[in-house]
């Protein structure tokens, strides 16, 4: 069976909704969901021809999507956001040690609350703090322990390796507990 525009624009109608409340959940910002969206009906327009039908035609946007995804963080990866060397949020060196192992500043002691995801300021802040890393860590971080995905699914959707991704997630616990820090927990003092 051959596929046309029509086929296509219908599918656009159909499933257009559906693909950028996924996209969303990828990258965090609806905006760059929708351009990604966009990019995929375009690709698509362009391969409508090699469409075969073999699989459905939501299953065939989503295999192009994904792709678009991981295209979108590998060029987040290539430019990275300016580091301020005087922000300890954003170095990428351990900001609890000096260069000689001691302690730059003892960690504060977290009180333990059962409660503190249903305080509406500290999920401001631990929002703001999670903006504050690069994208590629902040996915991460919230597909393992908000959205409880495995570290191989993690690793295919970002295309890194596993020691990279223990890396990311190492690194992003250290910055955002940095910024919490900073901005939550120096306050309750």
């Amino acid at each position: 069976m051959a596929f046309t525009q029509k086929d296509l624009s219908n599918w656009v109608d159909l499933y257009t909704q559906e693909l950028v409340n996924y996209t969303v959940h990828k990258v965090a910002d609806k905006d760059s969901a929708q351009d990604l969206v966009q990019d995929t009906f375009l690709a698509a327009t362009k391969s409508i021809v090699d469409f075969k039908g073999n699989s459905s035609p939501k299953t065939w946007l989503v295999g192009i999507l994904k792709r678009k995804i991981a295209d979108y963080y590998r060029k987040l990866e290539k430019t990275p956001k300016p580091v301020n060397p005087q922000n300890s949020e954003t170095n990428e060196a351990n900001p609890y040690f000096k260069p000689n192992g001691a302690w730059e500043q003892f960690p504060l002691t977290w009180q333990q609350d059962e409660h503190l995801l249903d305080n509406m300021d500290f999920l401001k802040i631990l929002k703001r703090c999670s903006d504050n890393l690069p994208q590629k860590w902040a996915f991460a971080l919230e597909q393992k322990y908000i959205l409880n995905t495995s570290a191989n699914e993690i690793c295919n959707e970002l295309e890194i390796s596993p020691t990279n991704y223990w890396q990311i997630i190492h690194r992003a616990k250290l910055q955002l507990r940095a910024c919490l820090e900073t901005n939550w927990f120096k306050n309750l003092r």
